[in-house]
């Protein structure tokens, strides 16, 4: 065979070959070559072959190498968009200036490369993928596009040769067919493992894919070609069914038909039909579904195919709606034409694998294939839901599927283009439709049992993981075009079937309430439902809004109407509803009753329509307003507690409703149509409604007592304030009754602000958005922004003192809070009932700030805006008689003090009163008695206006009270007195008169004459209506069965009528209601009418709001006027309230008690703050050195007393004994805080590129471990572990609240926190607590030393001894030998406190020896831990003592205990006294060879040694306590070592002229008396003495003259030796200060030296440093003595010598590394970058502040022995301590110990607000006070401290 001689040829002469073959005119002979060797390669059977792979890329590139093929063909490229493809996480931008679509996306690459300053962008990472839209003009404005993008590339690229690209369109279609025919093959009848099978099948094709996708990356030559191949259906025929004789691809082809099959689909060829059925227009179908809909038949679920979600639902029956629903050619044909659809199919068939989707989606710039494609995929598109719906991931599947559709969606003609072609929009509705039918149950609400309408059940999976999320969200999109919406609104057949698949939600998830016990399972299927009506229901709704802006589209809004009503109507026929709403049923969805109000308001605000051509008859109104009205009282019942018995999860429920998400598609509809259906029924009727709904009704009557069949008294009153609020709010939201969009957006503002500071992106969040983004009310418009300036001030972000960080706030401004503060819409919008207290409180406290009002506030009355005229009828709600007699009787009952009444009641019907003098009815009969026939309640009042009704006397009314109620009483006894007034009927405002003309037995019953007044109203008027021709029958009341549940039951106290006197106007009742509110007895004098002016009387309490309203009423009506003088002219007092009743009393005793528990709890609580406050100022007062009671030791006391301290634990007071020790509270830390310093100032930069780096060489704690390792190569080791500190890195660093405790009681304390189980934060077992005074974070407790405090009487006194009598002393005092201490309890505890000590830091700080574990590095941890503490302290004071006084840092300090600890344990390592520093500081010895034998290291010279810690071990190694003589003298002899040490390293960084010209000039001083006391003479011979040996001078003199470019001054070189002693200086004052209590008086900078010299008692003179030298020998000797030490070795290269020589003992303050001010900075440079250790790309990357180091976050690559990266880096840079930024979050964790917490972030944006996680993707900026307040805390080691949220890590950071 040829194929075989080919294949062992070489590939690319092959190709090569081939091409030449196949570029002649007479091709076959090639071809047939071509297609044998690829029969051969490209052999499905053979699997996925590497070989086949570069067979195929050789043959692509004809002869020439793979990458230069991929070059030319780049070079061709045509595309003008980016069209990078992305998956999920990836992070990419979105421009809201740039884009049209809101889809729109850019690449980090268009974005950084286009111009978007001053845009509106946001960073985000992609939840779903996507694809970079820059280059495309549909979706963006050119004007975003990137540099590169920007051209129309296509223009300037050559045409491709034709012999490029001839070989890739032979070889690419039998490559795509061996994928396809894979893909056939791997594919297996749906069984157990199918899915795993599925994607190891993939697996293995992976190569292949990624070929494919790399061929798509070759630009636009190449997309061409796969193009042709992809659509060409001349070779799909071909290749699809295979050749005859080819077997495997003919069982192949089968497989594919069998999987067409099994999906539920038929290829064309099988249906008997043919073609046929492909031809109908689906809109037949859609049509034939509606009738289904309502004849929804229940079929036995025995007969159900799909059983399996039978068993999940509960026992509820899923409904099946007849098959006539399914429009076949839309559900089940498929017929694949081309390689493109089968293609799709099978990436479907596979739930959409990553790589094939990327493929697809990489052809699309090539504009052939888009077309081709978006075809092909609304083809697939039933077939995509039916394989979603049955997917087990449907999460990825749907993130896969938008990124797909999201592409092909957002263009608007594409999307117009397939709503023509391919009937898109009738294809969607069906395929929801199908499948939401999946789910039907029978609905319950109203008739259970006849029920015929079915709703969506919320607990299957459908639902509940929002598997219809892609279907729904490209419906959105497609209508957010205005051609394709346009289209949807004129077909009509289509709005039909899409208002029944809306019926589906309307009153799913009904919630019955639970009466009797507590409902065992809370089902949270609540969620699925409010989503649900949002995405399925209210989106695609906003989005037909959108289009229905304009006079010309009245026609579309018309036709939603009529469809909305028809479909509303069917509802409640199906429900079975009459007139009353089922009782205790609820259901918050109602999204057809929403669609018909947000029409209605956009048809009449936009559209221009009359509001009475869009509504139906008064029947359906009063229907349609029952279940919007229902909601609002169930709202009340939920917040009065009735439907407790259901869980948590009804309240969840109500807070949903009117979350800032939601309330704009759900309460604010539901409020408006009931305002809309207010303005148009009979106000009578639809206020007695709102009252019978709340089941308040029994409660309005004006008799002292009643009974209430269906409320618990205490729901009575939150029941009624919440029917009344809701009055309130009805009439007076204007959110769609004639706001302008720029005021609700400010009203909404305001209210938000007003219940609290708002950041800026929760008033983003809680401003409920227009949903449609074309509105123009969109968050972070420019609308938003101009008006947040408007009505709110920024507040920086600040800190509080304990460290808790505030963002960047808005608060209102005053102007805001005293004109537009407006509680009702606060409470419309509050989801906690908590915040309308807290804008009341808010409210109070700006009145009392500004002095308009001290009291406590009511809420203040706004003015609305103007009504739209079409709703105008909205006011006479406020003018009928109904409301009048309510507002009456609740006057009343409030002036009687009756039960159940409360301030808010009264508010609110003040608020009503003035609403409605506010809006008065335009009537023409003004004040008149309007003649209408006289109904029940017109006995009470003459007309329907309020003004005139106010001023009307009511003076008796009949009511019904039980036998026992005080009335009956107080009639009794007027009986028996025979005074029983005369005929009461002739009064004719009595209930008696009207009550004649209805029922018989209304005379008798007079209580029922009140309390069904409003019930009989209602029903009489609800008759009227309906009966509107018979007239006789509105005197009747409909018998009804319900009508029963009104009549009391039997078993209560019976009802007897009683007369009540009355004689009260409302004008009256609210004069005295003033009287009692102000507790006066005239307090309206005659004379205050006059003088009233109302714009005063905006702000105040209920006095300011009863006066607000009589004022307007006087100054609307003469009649008002007159009445009002007459009352305040009589003034009667008040009747005081009757305490005949037990009931009464009983309540009032409550109220009372209640009222002084509570002030005896305030007074409590008053005096527990003011104890607490003091305690702070103790503990806590940093400024205050006065309070340091607990570190000065007793300084208060007598000198001779022993310190008394305090245990905090038992209270007592009393000396640390030896048995009975006290202790202070301390923690202990290891600390690199020290070892982080550098000698330069500015701290260094975190790099941002690769070019930039950070080395660590330069540091304090690298320093000294090179100077140590130095000196232990050349010298004794247990000398070397003398000769320097360590500690800088790993040192221990000890601090204290102050509060001291009994070690035993510390003890039990232990063991208390070790048995309660609820830990915070901290391990009992590791020792730690926390204090339990002031509750600071500790883990150990410093044993208090007994007997005094600071070494005071005879040790303060200075003596007169010579110097060398002293410093004989200090020899014999060192030369005791420490005494071991009696084995007592403070010694244990000493000894305990030193372990910890020791474990608190890792073993590696601790081992410097030659031989770890030796007594001398024992003592050189010891002595360096005191050290570390005097140096810390140090730069916690700022780095030097001229602050002087206390410090915070002193505060916290407890250096006096902790010598005093280490003293004892260093006594017991005594100093060999031959090699006792000391002598050799203080006496020349000469005996110096002798000393060593040969092959012993010699001892460190003196002038390489730390002076300051020889200063340390000689304090510690001396018996305490010590006189001050002695440490004056110690310090004295130490400092000439220092200033020796000062002149040698001087001199050695003079030039070699400057040293001679010193050395000479000493010479001639030498003699003089004082020349020891002056640094010329001494330089000269430190110069001369050095210079012996051989070049220590020559080594570096180069170097050294470099750095000494300036000629050396003697004051230069004064200043330079000064400020070479001044850190000795500093420690030893410090040292002093803490062991004898001295004062550190404060400085200016330039006189410290000379300041702490004074103080140490160097008795020198401000001007030279020398003259501070004290010699106890002559000074010249030993100077040659100590420069002789370092000469004696010739072994030591000098160089190293020289290095020891000059140390800089002056480090610059701990600093963390600078930080860029761009956040993107960071973030682009290191969010890609590559782990140092793993190579791979963190998934969570983090950063070192303290070095810069990169590290993985949780990363298991870079774990070892079980700890993650950052874990261990903290360990290493910081002794356990780490400060890490979380590139991809923004926020800074901190690391202690075992421990970490999330610090906050220092990156804020533009409004000072931080961004966790990146979710808003603004740009962020670093806030300077921030990461200063974050290394502070570094510094001063209080992250345990300020940080409250700790929690264990694990070791898995």
């Amino acid at each position: 065979m040829m194929a075989a001689s080919l294949l062992r040829r070489d590939k690319k002469s092959t190709a090569a070959h081939l091409k030449a073959d196949l570029k002649r005119s007479d091709n076959s002979s090639g071809l047939r070559q071509l297609q044998e060797l690829l029969d051969s390669v490209l052999n499905a059977e053979r699997g996925s072959d590497p070989e086949a792979l570069d067979w195929c890329k050789c043959l692509l590139a004809g002869g020439d190498g793979f990458d230069d093929f991929c070059r030319t063909v780049r070079s061709y490229d045509n595309a003008t968009l980016c069209g990078l493809v992305w998956t999920a996480n990836f992070v990419a931008y979105r421009c809201r200036t740039c884009g049209i679509s809101p889809c729109m996306s850019l690449c980090a690459e268009c974005f950084n490369n286009g111009d978007h300053t001053g845009h509106d962008f946001n960073m985000f990472r992609s939840q779903a993928g996507g694809a970079c839209d820059c280059g495309d003009g549909n979706v963006m404005r050119e004007s975003g596009f990137c540099s590169r993008h920007r051209l129309k590339t296509g223009e300037n690229v050559p045409s491709v040769p034709r012999d490029l690209l001839l070989m890739s369109e032979m070889v690419l279609p039998r490559f795509i067919i061996t994928i396809i025919q894979y893909l056939r093959d791997g594919y297996t009848e749906p069984g157990e493992d199918t899915r795993s099978h599925l994607k190891e099948m993939l697996q293995l094709k992976q190569i292949q894919l990624l070929f494919l996708e790399e061929l798509t990356k070759m630009g636009g030559a190449m997309r061409t070609v796969l193009t042709k191949i992809l659509t060409n259906q001349q070779t799909f025929k071909e290749l699809s069914m295979g050749q005859e004789e080819n077997v495997y691809a003919k069982r192949n082809y089968e497989k594919y038909l069998s999987a067409l099959k099994s999906s539920g689909l038929v290829s064309v060829e099988e249906k008997g039909a043919g073609a046929g059925a492909t031809d109908t227009p689906a809109g037949a179908g859609a049509l034939s579904l509606l009738g289904a809909t309502a004849a929804a038949s229940l079929e036995d679920s025995s007969k159900e195919e799909d059983q399996d979600g039978l068993q999940g639902v509960g026992q509820r029956k899923r409904v099946k709606l007849s098959s006539s629903t399914k429009d076949p050619s839309i559900m089940d044909t498929l017929k694949h034409k081309c390689f493109l659809e089968e293609l799709l199919f099978w990436t479907i068939k596979y739930e959409f694998p990553q790589k094939m989707v990327t493929f697809l989606l990489n052809m699309l710039p090539d504009q052939d294939y888009k077309i081709t494609f978006t075809k092909t995929f609304v083809q697939h598109y039933a077939f995509i839901m039916k394989t979603l719906m049955k997917s087990h991931e449907s999460d990825t599947m749907s993130n896969r599927i938008v990124h797909i559709s999201v592409q092909l969606f957002s263009n608007e003609e594409l999307a117009r283009h397939v709503t023509e072609e391919c009937q898109l929009l009738d294809i969607m509705v069906t395929v929801l439709l199908y499948m939401m039918e999946s789910c039907l149950i029978k609905s319950e609400l109203q008739d259970e049992e006849n029920n015929r309408h079915v709703v969506v059940n919320c607990g299957e999976a459908l639902l509940k993981n929002n598997t219809y999320w892609p279907l729904v969200s490209d419906f959105i999109n497609i209508l957010s075009h205005q051609s394709v919406a346009k289209r949807f609104l004129e077909d009509h057949s289509l709005l039909l079937l899409w208002m029944s698949f809306v019926s589906f939600f309307q009153g799913m998830n009904l919630n019955k309430r639970e009466l009797n016990e507590h409902v065992e399972f809370e089902s949270q299927t609540y969620y699925a439902a409010f989503a649900a009506e949002l995405e399925a229901c209210a989106q695609p709704m906003w989005g037909l809004l959108t289009h229905c802006k304009v006079k010309e589209t009245q026609e579309y809004t018309k036709t939603v109407v009529r469809y909305c009503l028809e479909t509303l109507q069917m509802w409640f026929d199906a429900i079975g509803f009459v007139d009353e709403p089922a009782l205790n049923q609820l259901t918050f969805h109602l999204p057809l009753h929403r669609y018909y109000a947000m029409f209605l308001s956009k048809g009449v605000r936009c559209q221009g329509l009359d509001l009475d051509s869009l509504l139906p008859d008064q029947e359906m109104l009063m229907k349609i307003m029952v279940h919007p009205l229902q909601i609002q009282a169930s709202l009340s019942e939920i917040h009065s507690n009735m439907w407790v018995r259901n869980g948590l999860q009804i309240k969840g429920q109500a807070m949903t409703y009117v979350q800032s998400h939601f309330c704009n598609s759900m309460i604010d509809p539901d409020i408006y149509l009931l305002q809309v259906c207010a303005s148009r029924l009979d106000p009578d009727y639809f206020i007695s409604s709102v009252f019978e709904r709340f089941k308040v009704v029994d409660l309005l009557t004006m008799a002292s007592q009643h009974q209430n069949t269906v409320l618990d008294s205490e729901q009575e009153r939150p029941m009624l304030e919440g029917a009344l609020t809701f009055l309130v709010i009805l009439c007076s939201l204007r959110v769609h009754l004639g706001m302008s969009d720029d005021e609700i957006l400010r009203a909404e503002m305001v209210s938000q602000l007003c219940m609290n500071d708002r950041t800026h992106s929760s008033l983003l969040d809680l401003i409920p958005e227009n949903p449609n983004p074309k509105s123009g009310v969109v968050p972070g418009s420019c609308s938003f922004e101009e008006m947040l300036s408007a009505v709110a001030d920024f507040k920086a972000p600040v800190f509080e003192p304990g460290g808790s960080m505030q963002q960047g706030m808005y608060t209102p401004k005053a102007e805001v809070w005293e004109k537009e503060f407006d509680p009702i819409m606060v409470i419309l919008r509050t989801v906690y009932r908590r915040d309308v207290q807290s804008a009341m409180d808010r409210y109070a406290a700006f009145l009392k700030q500004s002095g308009i009002h001290t009291g406590n506030p009511w809420p203040p009355y706004k003015e609305r805006t103007p009504l739209h005229p079409c709703y105008k009828g909205l006011v006479r709600l406020l003018h009928c008689k109904t409301l009048h007699i309510v507002i009456f009787t609740l006057l009343y009952k409030i002036w009687m003090d009756h039960q159940n009444m409360s301030e808010h009641v009264l508010c609110m019907v003040l608020y009503l009163i003035e609403l409605g003098l506010d809006n008065q009815v335009q009537d023409d009969k003004v004040d008149e008695e309007p003649c209408i026939e006289e109904h029940c309640h017109d006995s009470w009042f003459p007309g329907t206006s309020l003004l005139s009704n106010l001023h009307h006397v009511i003076n008796f009314v009949r009511v019904r009270v039980p036998e026992t109620a005080p009335e009956v009483e107080r009639k009794r006894e007027r009986e028996r007195e025979r005074e029983t007034p005369a005929s009461t009927s002739s009064e004719s405002s009595t209930f008696g008169q009207s009550s004649r003309r209805l029922t018989g037995n209304w005379r008798e019953n007079l209580r029922e004459a009140q309390v069904f007044s409003l019930v009989a109203e209602r029903r009489r008027k609800f008759q009227e209506i309906i009966n509107r021709s018979n007239h006789e029958a509105s005197q009747t009341v409909r018998p009804k069965s319900s009508s029963s549940r009104w009549l009391p039951p039997g078993s209560p106290p019976q009802l007897v009528t009683e007369i009540l006197e009355i004689h009260e106007s409302m004008l009256s009742l609210l004069v005295k209601l003033h009287q009692k509110l102000s507790a006066k007895q005239n307090s309206l004098s005659l004379s205050w009418l006059a003088e009233v002016d109302p714009a005063h009387h905006t702000h105040g309490d209920g006095l300011t709001a009863i006066e607000r309203i009589l004022a307007k009423a006087a100054a609307r009506s003469r009649h008002s006027k007159r009445c009002l003088q007459e009352i305040c002219g009589k003034v009667c007092p008040p009747i005081p309230p009757k305490k005949n009743s037990p009931g009464d009393k009983k309540s009032m005793d409550k109220e009372e008690r209640r009222q002084r528990a509570r002030e005896r709890q305030q007074k409590l609580l008053a005096e527990f703050a003011s104890r607490q406050k003091s305690f702070m100022e103790t503990a806590m007062d940093v400024e205050s050195p006065e309070t340091d009671a607990v570190m000065d030791m007793g300084s208060a006391e007598p000198l001779d007393s022993e310190v008394l301290y305090d245990c905090v634990i038992c209270g007592q007071s009393g000396p640390s004994t030896e048995d009975r020790p006290t202790g202070l509270v301390v923690l202990l830390q290891a600390s690199s805080v020290l070892g982080h310093r550098c000698h330069s100032d500015t701290p260094k930069r975190l790099p941002t590129t690769d070019e930039e780096h950070i080395y660590p060489e330069d540091t304090c704690g690298a320093a000294h471990d090179v100077r140590l390792s130095l000196m232990q190569r050349y010298f004794k080791d247990s000398s070397c572990l003398q000769s320097v500190s360590i500690g800088w890195d790993g040192g221990v660093y000890v601090q204290t609240c102050g509060h001291t405790l009994h070690i035993d009681c510390h003890k039990s304390y232990m063991e208390s926190l070790r048995n309660d189980q609820v830990l915070q934060g901290f391990s009992v077992d590791k020792g730690e607590f926390t204090c339990p005074l002031c509750r600071q974070f500790a883990n150990s407790v410093l044993p208090c030393r007994p007997g005094r405090g600071m070494e005071t009487g005879a040790w303060h006194t200075p003596s007169n001894k010579s110097m060398s009598t002293l410093v004989n002393e200090v020899e014999d005092l060192q030369e005791q030998l420490g005494i071991f201490p009696v084995e007592s309890n403070l010694s244990k505890e000493m000894e305990s406190v030193i372990k910890d000590i020791k474990n608190t830091t890792q073993k590696k700080y601790m081992d410097y020896g030659k031989n770890p574990g030796s007594p001398d590095n024992d003592f050189l941890f010891m002595y360096s831990v005191a050290r570390t503490n005097l140096e810390l302290e140090l730069v916690h004071r700022g780095g030097n003592l001229c602050s002087g006084g206390a410090s915070a840092a002193a505060k916290r300090s407890c250096l006096n205990q902790l010598f005093h600890v280490l003293a004892m344990h260093m006594r017991l390592y005594s100093i060999d006294s031959a090699y006792n520093p000391w002598t050799r500081l203080t006496q020349s010895t000469h005996s110096r060879d002798t000393e060593y034998c040969d092959d012993e290291r010699p001892e460190v010279p003196m002038l390489f040694r730390d002076v300051p810690s020889l200063l340390i071990i000689f304090i510690l190694t001396m018996p305490q306590p010590l006189r001050r003589e002695h440490f004056t003298c110690v310090v004295k002899v130490l400092y000439s070592l220092q200033y020796t040490q000062a002149l040698a390293a001087l001199s050695i960084r003079f030039s070699r002229e400057e040293r001679l010209a010193w050395s000479n000039t000493a010479a001639a001083k030498k003699n003089p008396p004082n020349s020891d006391k002056s640094w010329e003479s001494l330089l000269g011979h430190v110069i001369s003495e050095l210079t012996k040996a051989k070049d220590v001078y020559d080594t570096n003199s180069e170097e050294t003259f470099v750095l000494s470019s300036s000629v050396w001054s003697p004051q230069s070189i004064e200043f330079s030796l000064q400020h070479f002693c001044l850190p000795f200086l500093r420690l030893s004052c410090l040292l002093q200060h803490h062991l004898y209590g001295d004062g550190l008086p404060g400085c200016l900078v330039e006189e410290e030296f000379s300041l702490l010299a004074g103080c140490l008692g160097l008795a020198g003179s401000v001007q030279s440093s020398a003259a501070c030298l004290e010699w106890n020998l002559n000074a010249f000797d030993l100077i040659s003595q100590w420069c002789s030490e370092v000469i004696a070795r010739s072994d030591t290269p000098t160089q190293q010598s020289v290095s020891l020589l000059v140390q800089d003992p002056q480090w610059a303050a701990p600093r963390l590394l600078l930080l860029p001010d761009n956040y993107n900075t960071i973030f682009q440079y290191y969010h890609r970058k590559s782990c140092t250790s793993c190579g791979k790309t963190p998934k969570d990357p983090a950063l070192c502040l303290v070095c810069g180091a990169f590290v993985c976050l949780k990363g298991h690559c870079c774990k070892q022995q079980g700890v993650c990266e950052c874990v261990l880096h903290s360990q290493h840079c910081g002794a356990a301590t780490g400060i890490f930024l979380l590139i991809n979050a923004s926020v800074i964790i901190i690391i202690r110990g075992h421990r970490f917490c999330l610090w906050g972030s220092v990156y804020l944006d533009a409004h000072g607000e931080e961004d966790r996680d990146l979710r808003r993707g603004k740009p962020l900026y670093l806030c300077e006070e921030r990461y200063r307040v974050l290394e502070q805390q570094w510094v001063s080691h209080t992250f345990d401290h300020i940080n409250k949220r700790w929690g264990p890590h694990y070791n898995g950071l």
